[in-house]
């Protein structure tokens, strides 16, 4: 039982290490907000692909927390070995075992590339064996390749524009420098790889084999979540090659629905609010953006956090999206708040003026990084980080498994 004092070691956009206990501190916090929200309509069994951090990971908690489903996670994390430390999401992961177990809820996780043949084999042997027809499927990857199986093939993840250079603000998370930014546009093979990998050929694949194995009961519904954004950072997000990958998501997301219809269920794209997530810190301009987002809506009163965004999305808004209550393209938005005219006004203002001398003042920058640094388990209140940690957290069975 290795016990370490684990110090961060963070390069760009990215930690090298994770602390367990700072993960499992914000793990039992977010699973308190579940818990707070009070209970949320029952589902019976539930699968979440990409269930270890960010806006899977709020999914999976309440999934289990606050529906009581019996829940599958499947996501590709590092297990700790020896004096190595795992990954943060393994270590979210591991707490979340850990207070299942102790609750007698039902939770198991497929450690694995979800694109793959094999970890598809194993949840589908996983659900037949001991859980049953699923009443929710959750897909959240932001994966940044793709390795296709059947033709050797491999794709990769581009942040670029598409038609044209991106040039504008953004912030050296190293250094909380303002810059200016400039990026060259796409090619269309780097279009065409990304849409492979964040486009919604993965999701069918997953659901026409739940489908075949039967194991989506009827009234089943499925979620993928994506953004929008404001128009600071359209060029490179939306009108780039990632938004024309979610373009592509929400088209798979209709072809989805008007099968699981003829069931009494459905398929559905949330558009989501700006949060800080291992993905979302690697798409320039953005950290600037939410930074200055994050300020306005804490002014105003109505910043979310991820597990609070999900808490609505399963608690009020996967119900009112049964029922019709989507935007004109059939999307859920639960980015309804950061959308507001007033926010996004107050948020251009600022952008205007907003240089290295003036961050702190104008934006909440030193919050943005608190919340990257916690991504991790660092920089979390409560946490003494002097102290050795245990590194060998294990995935707990499930009762009964």
């Amino acid at each position: 039982m290795p016990l370490e004092v684990v110090e961060p070691r963070i390069r760009g956009f990215i930690s090298l290490t994770a602390h367990p206990e700072g993960c499992a501190e914000r793990v039992r916090r977010e699973v308190e907000t579940v818990r707070a929200a009070g209970p949320m309509p029952p589902l019976g069994n539930a699968l979440v692909i990409g269930s270890s951090t960010g806006y899977g990971l709020a999914s999976l908690l309440c999934s289990l927390f606050g529906a009581g489903a019996a829940t599958l996670g499947v996501c590709l994390e590092r297990a700790p070995r020896g004096d190595r430390g795992g990954s943060a999401g393994w270590y979210n992961l591991a707490e979340a075992h850990r207070l299942a177990a102790a609750g007698g809820r039902h939770l198991e996780t497929v450690n694995g590339d979800a694109f793959s043949v094999d970890v598809k084999r194993r949840v589908m042997e996983a659900l037949a064996e001991r859980f049953g027809p699923l009443d929710l499927v959750v897909y959240s990857l932001a994966a940044p390749r793709r390795d296709d199986e059947a033709s050797g093939a491999s794709w990769r993840t581009t942040l670029k524009p598409v038609g044209a250079p991106f040039r504008g603000k953004s912030i050296d998370l190293r250094s909380g420098e303002v810059r200016e930014t400039s990026i060259e546009a796409a090619s269309a093979e780097e279009i065409e790889a990304t849409v492979r990998v964040m486009g919604g050929d993965d999701w069918a694949a997953w659901m026409e084999q739940l489908r075949e194995a039967g194991l989506l009961a009827p009234g089943a519904r499925t979620l993928a979540y994506s953004y929008v954004g404001g128009e600071l950072t359209q060029a490179i997000y939306r009108h780039g090659t990632i938004g024309r990958a979610k373009e592509h998501l929400e088209a798979t997301a209709r072809e989805i629905s008007s099968r699981l219809a003829r069931d009494g269920g459905g398929a559905w794209v949330s558009l989501n609010k700006a949060v800080v997530t291992q993905a979302s810190a690697a798409i320039p301009a953005f950290a600037l953006y939410a930074a200055i987002l994050f300020r306005v809506m804490k002014e105003r009163g109505t910043h979310e956090g991820a597990t609070e965004q999900i808490v609505r999305l399963f608690g009020e808004r996967l119900a009112a999206a049964s029922a019709g209550d989507v935007d004109a393209e059939g999307r859920i938005r639960l980015d309804d708040l950061e959308m507001e005219p007033a926010v996004q006004a107050r948020v251009a203002g600022i952008w205007e003026r907003i240089a290295t001398e003036n961050l702190e003042q104008l934006s909440d920058y030193r919050g943005y990084r608190r919340d990257f640094e916690q991504l991790f388990g660092f920089g979390v209140e409560g946490v003494d980080y002097a102290e050795p940690t245990e590194l060998d957290r294990p995935l707990a069975a499930a009762p009964g498994s």
